[in-house]
């Protein structure tokens, strides 16, 4: 048979079968088959060229020209962090360090990753570029950088020293860049975006609205008094079973270790608090800065012999000038310079610190005198520099910051202590992994136990999140193993053991029978309240009028004129359905009912809609309305640029990186 099947595939139509079935191969699967698994990156974006925005999505064509952007596990990790800090500041004690590592919280962050560099695909193809200008007028309007409402460049670099990772001058300018540059398409469209005046007549005619209506309210419903059957109370426990179970429980035994309960470490000696200011001396050095202005001549880096000769001799000319006695260096960057940022002030650059600024510019301005105009070329064009005034570096002394250093050393020792205190924990724990009682010794702490507690409940420990999390896993339900080190806070952990467990159980109608019959009458009376407001509804339909409808049941009648939007008449719940409601027509009232969260229920005639009147706003009512409908269209309009980039790129997602 085997020779049949052989000489039944060698011939020249099994050959042309298998060389059509590899041309698919060839164009989708032989990416996945040969790059997947090889992957380094955890988001791959791609994106059609620019000259070419229909190229379509095949292997050759997208390896060979589309755009490419990778998104390094690296960054993915420290932009997960960071949301990471911000949940556990946002929960506190609640947070749950463990839970968060979830992939539907992976995804998510990396989703906006996806969207950065998809808006960086796209500025890149539009041509967007951020000048060094821009860059730092927005460094420096950063807050946390700045002294007494101005840009202070010892607390920028102590700033940027103190980041995870820390960064250079050079590595943040280059994030700010990129910000900036990804920013900038999206903040443009929803700046761009505006409100009509008729429009914002429109919905200032909607918001002013006003209302008559008349009203009665019905009280929540009594109690119900009538025979329930055996049979009634049997239907209800089985028609609502999940209402009467006993919820799972755990029982723990658990070991606390809080760095602020342990002894004070021993004070640092003067040999090494002086030992750590040498590793960071530099963070207590003022670094060297130029007080510049310059004149940007503009030239792309790719422009023609002519073009870069006309640029150079354009900014000696201009540096020719400047260079004068008595030249007015302001005035004629005012009047040539092609730097947005800084032109109109003149060219003022402020003071600039090593590693703010290109290369070769940074390079000629320090190595300039006070007085010195120079151009300088750089990727941007030729800049006419002038150095105005120069500061040396200063370094703070040691007798200035040795307090700060020992609060330093007491907190890192104070963490070395907690660090090897869990370590030593850890490992009794995993010599005797169905006990605490070691590891407690181990560490002179006690075992402690909680009561039984259900998901959602528990007090002190067992009342955060992670230990919950934890406490009814299965591993540790089912193993009666101690858990590892669950953080419930910063330096401070717990080792939890489960040492009784309840299942999730039926409880019988015996146990629930008061519960049973109790929530038969509430059901009944609120039916009972629902159907007399419904007939009075009808009622009102039919043409009868509410107040005689109400005299009959003894319910007074509010009636009101021009009640606006938002009123709490009686309760806003019952406002949102007055405005709900369709307006009247034919003379005839609009009814309906709403029941408020006391359990009464309000029955309501709309009697008459008058419109806003625009007319009686104040202009800066207006245009505070205009500005809030434009900011609104625009945020719209930047999230469908956004949605609409994406359904454009290709996205690879490598799951085991994240």
């Amino acid at each position: 048979m085997l020779q049949a099947l052989r000489d039944k595939t060698s011939g020249w139509i099994a050959v042309v079968i298998v060389a059509i079935l590899a041309i698919p191969f060839a164009f989708f699967g032989m990416e996945q088959y040969l790059f997947q698994n090889s992957a380094s990156y955890a988001a791959k974006v791609e994106a059609p060229p620019t000259w070419w925005r229909s190229a379509p999505d095949l292997w050759p064509v997208r390896k060979l020209f589309w755009r490419v952007e990778l998104i390094d596990p690296s960054d993915f990790r420290n932009e997960f962090e960071q949301a990471r800090q911000q949940e556990r500041e946002a929960q506190g004690e609640q947070f749950d360090a463990l839970g968060f590592e979830d992939m539907l919280n992976k995804r998510r962050v990396l989703d906006r990753l996806i969207d950065r560099a998809a808006l960086r695909l796209y500025a890149d193809g539009a041509g967007v570029a951020i000048g060094d200008a821009q860059v730092r007028n927005e460094i420096q309007s950063i807050p946390a950088f700045q002294v007494e409402g101005n840009f202070d460049p010892q607390r920028y670099q102590l700033a940027l020293q103190s980041q995870v990772p820390a960064r250079t001058p050079r590595q943040f300018e280059d994030l700010v860049r990129e910000s900036l540059q990804q920013s900038v398409v999206p903040s443009r469209i929803a700046q761009s975006a505006f409100a009509t005046p008729s429009e914002v007549d429109r919905v200032m005619t909607l918001l002013a609205e006003r209302r008559d209506v008349s009203f009665a309210t019905l009280p929540p419903p009594g109690p119900d008094t009538g025979p329930i059957s055996a049979e009634a109370i049997q239907d209800w426990y089985r028609s609502h079973a999940r209402e009467y179970t006993a919820p799972e429980t755990v029982t723990l035994e658990y070991v606390e270790i809080d760095a602020n309960a342990m002894p004070a470490p021993a004070p640092a000696d003067e040999a090494a608090l002086r030992a750590r200011y040498e590793q960071e001396k530099a963070r207590f050095g003022a670094l060297e800065q130029r007080l510049a202005s310059h004149i940007l001549v503009r030239v792309e880096p790719d422009a023609d012999a002519a073009a870069q000769q006309a640029a150079e001799r354009e900014a000696r000319q201009l540096a020719a000038q400047a260079g004068q006695p008595g030249a007015d260096f302001a005035a004629l960057a005012r009047a040539h310079s092609d730097d947005d940022g800084s032109k109109d002030a003149g060219g003022d650059l402020g003071w600039i610190e090593k590693g703010m600024m290109a290369g070769p510019f940074e390079e000629a301005l320090f190595a300039m005198q006070p007085g010195d105009v120079r151009p300088v070329k750089t990727s941007f064009g030729w800049h006419v520099v002038q150095l105005r005034e120069a500061r040396s570096g200063q370094q703070v002394g040691f007798d200035q910051v040795r307090e700060e250093l020992a609060e330093e050393q007491a907190a890192a020792d104070r963490e070395r202590a907690f660090n090897e205190l869990l370590g030593r924990l850890v490992d009794q724990v995993y010599r005797n992994p169905s006990s605490l009682a070691p590891a407690a010794r181990e560490a002179n702490l006690p075992v402690r136990k909680t009561a039984p507690f259900a998901r959602g409940q528990g007090t002190g420990i067992a009342a955060n999140a992670a230990v919950q999390r934890a406490a009814f896993s299965d591993a540790l339900i089912q193993d009666g193993t101690a858990s590892d080190p669950i953080e419930i806070a910063p330096n401070h952990s717990v080792l939890i053991r489960v040492v009784g467990h309840t299942p999730e159980r039926a409880r019988a109608l015996s146990e629930v029978r008061d519960q049973v019959v109790a929530a038969i009458r509430r059901d009944r009376a609120a039916k009972a309240a629902e159907a007399a407001a419904a007939d009075m509804v009808e009622k009102l339909r039919a043409g009868q009028a509410l107040n005689a409808l109400a005299d009959a049941r003894g319910l007074a009648v509010q009636a009101l004129s021009n009640i606006p939007r938002g009123a709490p008449v009686p309760d806003p719940v019952a406002t949102e359905a007055y405005f709900s409601a369709p307006a009247p027509k034919g003379g005839k009232p609009s009814v309906g009912k709403v029941t408020l969260a006391d359990g009464s229920i309000v029955v309501f005639a709309v009697t008459k809609v008058t419109p806003g009147n625009p007319k009686e706003a104040t202009a800066q009512e207006r245009q505070a309305l205009q500005e809030q409908l434009a900011a609104m269209r625009g945020t719209e309009a930047a999230s469908s640029l956004l949605q609409d980039l994406r359904k454009r790129l290709k996205v690879t997602v490598i799951e085991s990186q994240l």
